[in-house]
């Protein structure tokens, strides 16, 4: 596995929920709106995670009709979803600030 794939699995949940937060979205479209993002991401990979945040009930999922072919299952964020989201946001500013910081070489 590449260094780029390990650090965007481990901030991949974050970064699923902050799309999820701003619509209700199926997996083939949460793929797409990552690569939107330039995060290229398997469905693969994708489907696990989603998996993982329905159990630990930060999204819920809800088949509905699509408007060509079977029906979809769709997420959408809940209120706990919400406040893990605030969390991962918080986190990674404490990480990302001082890494910029260090790879940049400026100093505190």
């Amino acid at each position: 596995m590449s260094l780029r794939s390990q650090l965007l699995k481990g901030i991949l949940e974050g970064c699923i929920l902050a799309i999820i937060e701003n619509q209700t979205i199926y997996g083939y479209e949460l793929s797409m709106k990552l690569q939107d993002y330039g995060l290229e991401v398997s469905e693969g990979s994708i489907y696990p995670v989603l998996l993982r945040l329905q159990k630990e009930k930060l999204i819920k999922g809800e088949m509905k009709k699509s408007p060509s072919g079977p029906n979809r299952k769709y997420y959408f964020i809940t209120d706990e979803g919400i406040a893990a989201l605030e969390d991962f946001k918080s986190n990674w500013e404490g990480i990302k600030v001082p890494v910029d910081r260090l790879l940049t070489k400026e100093e505190t």
